[in-house]
């Protein structure tokens, strides 16, 4: 159980200093999820003995549609096929994310029908609910899921995660480079290895929680007000890593309008039509 000056130093960091919410039911692992930071710098520290099957069993402990079980995860450590991971993720843009070769391992977590396909078919059975679009986002919200568990088991004991969605920019390539079957692709990427304690990364800010989480109903009539005071959090958060001055507004929209922010990714329904994935 951290003790109070460490909370209100979390929850500074996660809401800035005037917008932290009340009433936290503190222990050691809610703690540990609001400490959450991406860590994109790494030493080379070797991953230590187990750690891959530690990972596993914190995510199948994930919860999963009907247990189901419709993902699976390769692991890539081996330095010449993370490199063309790294070149795959950099997408139409070329902007390759260098820590993907600096980090020991990625993690590559897939959305995977092709198991529970194959089962079905083999007893003569036709698969028809993998024809629609539920099934594709029942497995790639169990793919999800699962990573977002095994990314709190990391940062348990000590080491660094960061996701890269990324790696959907070149999704059919990548599916080939590891050979993945027909009706599976790569949901995201989550690099894992030590932290390279002189370039840590800092606890981002979040939307406070009066935007986020509504009672009963949807309520946003006071949004433009509370994006306001949010933008005072997140100026000082980018002011004091030297970032480039941007606002948060500034950023969704960029997101939103530029098919360059896609990298490649606006072409993923293509090959997951491909792949057998279908959206009825």
């Amino acid at each position: 159980m951290p003790d109070k000056l460490i909370q209100q130093q979390l929850l500074a960091a996660r809401y800035g200093a005037d917008q932290q919410p009340e009433n936290i039911i503190w222990n050691t692992q809610i703690a540990g999820l609001i400490r959450h930071r991406s860590v994109r710098n790494f030493t080379d520290r070797p991953l230590p003995a187990g750690w891959l099957e530690t990972l596993v069993a914190a995510a199948q402990s994930a919860s999963t549609s009907s247990n189901l079980q419709q993902w699976s995860v390769v692991a890539v450590t081996e330095p010449s096929l993370k490199a063309q991971v790294r070149m795959l993720a950099a997408g139409d843009n070329g902007l390759a994310n260098g820590y993907i070769e600096q980090a020991p391992a990625i993690l590559l977590w897939i959305a995977d029908l092709s198991r529970n396909h194959a089962i079905t078919s083999a007893d003569g059975l036709y698969p028809q609910v993998h024809d629609y679009l539920d099934t594709f986002l029942m497995s790639s919200v169990d793919a999800a899921l699962a990573a977002q568990n095994a990314t709190v088991a990391a940062e348990s004991i000590g080491l660094g995660t960061v996701y890269i969605g990324a790696a959907r920019n070149k999704a059919k390539e990548l599916a080939e480079l590891i050979n993945l079957p027909e009706r599976s692709y790569v949901v995201c990427g989550l690099l894992i290895g030590w932290p390279d304690d002189r370039h840590p990364g800092d606890i981002r800010p979040r939307l406070p929680q009066s935007v986020v989480a509504h009672h009963n109903r949807y309520q946003a009539d006071d949004l433009d007000a509370q994006i306001d005071r949010y933008e005072a959090v997140f100026h000082a958060f980018r002011e004091g890593l030297g970032m480039k001055d941007k606002t948060w507004k500034q950023a969704v929209q960029s997101a939103a309008v530029s098919l360059e922010y896609m990298d490649g990714r606006q072409n993923l329904r293509e090959t997951l039509e491909k792949s057998g994935f279908g959206f009825k």
